[in-house]
């Protein structure tokens, strides 16, 4: 049975670059929502900061995932980002502990 991945990107932008990188990010959220195995794919911004983004992301599968991370949104956002961030993505995979409601208890 193929399980759920869900990963928490941060990604902090130069000082200066933090419209671009929002900007970026938010275009690339429709054609990532397309793909094939994309449960959620919702950009936040911490709060009380311009320039540190959150990506929470939920995939049907490892393989949806790889793919996404393969594909040619991230290609263009990579492109897009590549002196626009003060370093690469922080990467936070998590595995879900069923407890409570099964809908409220998840993400």
């Amino acid at each position: 049975m193929t399980h759920p991945v869900v990963l928490v990107a941060t990604m902090v932008a130069e000082p200066g670059q933090e419209e671009l990188v929002e900007r970026t990010l938010a275009t690339a959220a429709p054609k990532v929502h397309a793909e094939p195995g994309c449960l959620r794919y919702a950009l936040h911004r911490k709060t009380g900061t311009t320039g540190e983004f959150v990506m929470i992301e939920k995939w049907a599968s490892q393989e949806a995932l790889g793919a996404h991370m393969k594909g040619a949104a991230m290609r263009e956002v990579g492109a897009a980002l590549a002196q626009a961030l003060a370093g690469p993505p922080d990467l936070v995979f998590l595995d879900a502990i069923t407890a409570g409601d099964p809908v409220t208890g998840a993400v």
